[in-house]
Parts: structure tokens; sequence; C-alpha cells
């Protein structure tokens, strides 16, 4: 650790004082000491006050961020190798570990790290130029106490091709943390199936979040037409097809995708019942209404349309459009599933787009349920950016 100390403005640092795990460049006065960027160092508030230690990084806007608040806390290998016990641990007790997120950044005070488990494989996400220098460390400890419950890990792969990385002055990158060996992972889910390619796939090839999300449809989906929009590799759509649907189709705009949701239809031996059709939703819902398509559920999944605050306004937008188009498509009596995996799309504001959507598809709606991103991506409270998706379930009726 460095002995270098970021002394914060006076009036600022409400957001670490609230429990925030990041610290940004305009609320420091300045940092006294000598230090590299990736550094652990001291944060004081502006009358000395220990607030914690945290890495340093001056060329990103996240100046600092935070590993620890005690005083007598050292920041070595022992810290962190107790963090990703800990982290393990927690996953042992709330979620199916066969695929599960491992780590989840700060919400497992291990900032700018993501680490997925898809059966045997881990895949590693390094977004920070402190946590990276820890990243080996990070991935060996895990092998061990992996292996010490009896699990092997046949391969890392690294998926820190984002480009959020040259905020933190770091070069996006991908490649294998040790030997190589084959990316295609088969992992199995609620019974599904699928043929994983971590390589390639979008951000750590799958997304473990909504594991939860895709098991509450089934019940709904017995015997039912369903449509899926946003599909990517065919999750929901595949979840709806296991549980009995009469028919099935999964929409989405890339072909990669969808030959990949295809191949795992094929996998699940339900390539007669789940069809795949690439194309783009908001011109395919329009043409299925007018062509007097009705579903007894409809699944919209999209991706963020939002990574920022500068635009949610045109994603309010997107969201409102999509719903009012999912929502004509339902049958009098049917389901809509809708979610948001914007964080800067707050659950309020969701809320009130899906409302206003509702009023201009003249339906009425009836909350079945409402569900957050899974256990193993918990949702730190005070940490904001931990919370991110939010999921409903509606019965929509007709107005009366």
């Amino acid at each position: 650790m460095s002995e270098a100390y970021a002394i914060l403005k006076k009036g600022e640092g409400r957001g670490i004082k609230s429990g925030s795990a990041w610290i940004y460049d305009n609320e420091i006065e300045r940092v006294e000491g000598d230090f590299e960027n990736g550094d652990v160092i001291e944060v004081h508030d502006f009358d000395g006050y220990f607030m914690g230690r945290g890495f340093i990084n001056m060329n990103s806007k996240i100046r600092v961020r935070m590993l620890s608040r005690r005083r007598d806390a050292v920041i070595d290998e022992t810290f962190i190798r107790q963090r990703v016990r800990d982290a393990w641990n927690y996953r042992k007790e709330v979620i199916d570990t066969s695929s599960c997120r491992i780590i989840f950044g700060e919400a497992d005070f291990l900032p700018g790290i993501v680490v997925d488990k898809f059966s045997d494989v881990l895949v590693v996400e390094s977004l920070a130029l402190g946590i990276d220098r820890w990243k080996l460390t990070i991935v060996d400890e895990l092998k061990k106490i992996l292996a010490a419950d009896g699990i092997t890990i046949r391969g890392v792969y690294e998926r820190s091709d984002a480009k959020v990385r040259l905020k933190e002055g770091m070069e996006p990158g991908k490649g294998f943390i040790g030997d190589a060996f084959d990316t295609k992972v088969e992992i199995v889910e609620n019974g599904v199936r699928y043929i994983v390619d971590v390589e390639d796939g979008q951000k750590t090839g799958f997304f473990l979040d909504q594991k939860n999300n895709r098991a509450a449809i089934h019940s709904l989906c017995k015997g039912k037409k369903v449509l899926d929009c946003f599909t990517h590799t065919g999750s929901f759509a595949l979840n709806a097809g296991i549980a009995g649907a009469k028919s099935v189709l999964g929409v989405d705009a890339s072909d990669l995708a969808i030959h990949q949701a295809r191949e795992n239809a094929v996998l699940n031996k339900l390539e007669e019942t789940v069809k795949f059709e690439c194309a783009d939703v908001f011109e395919l819902l329009p043409k299925l209404e007018a062509e007097g398509e009705r579903y007894d559920v409809v699944i919209l999944d999209p991706p963020a349309f939002t990574k920022s605050r500068n635009s949610i306004k045109q994603a309010v937008k997107g969201y409102r459009e999509i719903n009012i188009r999912g929502m004509k498509l339902v049958k009098n009596g049917g389901y809509l599933c809708t979610c948001s995996c914007s964080h800067f799309m707050d659950p309020e504001l969701f809320a009130k787009t899906i409302k206003e959507a509702a009023a201009g598809a003249h339906k009425r709606l009836r909350q079945v349920e409402f569900k957050t991103q899974g256990p193993d991506h918990p949702i730190l409270w005070a940490a904001d950016t931990s919370y991110y998706l939010k999921f409903y379930i509606f019965q929509v009726v007709e107005e009366r």
C-alpha cells in the first residue's frame, strides 16, 4: 500500500459517507504523498477524519474505488483472498452454483472485477486498474477454493474487452489466462441446456442474471403461444419451450445470436416447437399486429437502451414504444413479461414508463410479480450501480 492519501473537499463525499464505493475526481481537494495509478491509498475527509482505503487512478473520473472502511485493514494478498472466499461462500448459500456469477465487483467489495462460472470454466472481466493488478491472485484463489469443494476448473478466459477500460487508461483485450481450451461450454440452467460461447458471446458469454426470472415464466407457458423479443441466444424462449409451450417464436436482430439460439433449440430437442427469426423487434411487432397475430405470453428482454444519464429521455421513448407494441400483441387475459437492464432506468421511472405504455395501448395491467437480478448479482444498498435489472410479470386485460 502507498502512504499517500486523498483529502476530500469540504461538503463532498456524500456518496462514500452513505456507503458508496466510488469517489469522483471533482470530490477531491488534493492528493498528498507519492503513489502510482492503481495503488491503494487512504482517504480523509476535509478535516482529516479517516474514511477508508481504496485504489486510486488519476486517469479515471472515478478517482478512488473503496476497498475498506477499517483503519486497521491491510490490503494485501491475504485480504484479497479472503474477499474471494467470502464471495464463493455466499453463492453456495443462495443459488445453484453449477453456473453463476461468483464475483460481482463492488457488491462483493472487490471493485471493478466480475467473474462468471460456466460449468467448469471461469470468465473474468476486469474493468479497473487497481483490481487488474490482483486479477491473477483472484483467479488462483477461486481455483483453489472450488477444488476444495470438488470442482475442477478446466480453463479461464478473460473478457476485458469493454471500451470502458479506456476511461481507466487501459486497453481492452481478451484471451486465455493459462492454457487454451475449447471456449464453447455446455451449461444447464432451469433444466435447459445451452452452448455458451465465452470467447465471442455478448459480455462474458451468457446473461446469468435472469436465471430466476426465466424460471418464473414456466408456470405461465404450458400449452401457450409465446413470443420472446430480444431473445439473444434463446434463453427465455427455450424456458418457455421446456415448460411445455405449444409454440414459441424468438426474435433478435443478431444473426450470430439467432444461429446460436437455433443450435440450443436442437440441443434441447425443441426445434419443432421453438422457432427463431432474425429481425428488428421494433419493425416486426407492428407487422405482427397488422397481421392479426396474438400471443398468450409476450416477453420483452431488450438490451440497455441507455448507458448514461444523458440519453434517458430517448431510452424512455424506446421502452414506452416497445411495451405498447408488446401489450397490443397479448391476448386478453394473457401475460406480459417485461424488463430493463439499464441502471439509469431506475425502478420508479421504469414503472412510470410501463404505466404510460398501458394507457397508450388501452390495456389494464394486473401485476403478478416483480423481480430483480439473481442473488448471485447481489444488490448492495448505497452502491446504486449494483441494482440494474427490473423484471415484471403482468396479466394484460382489456379496458372494461
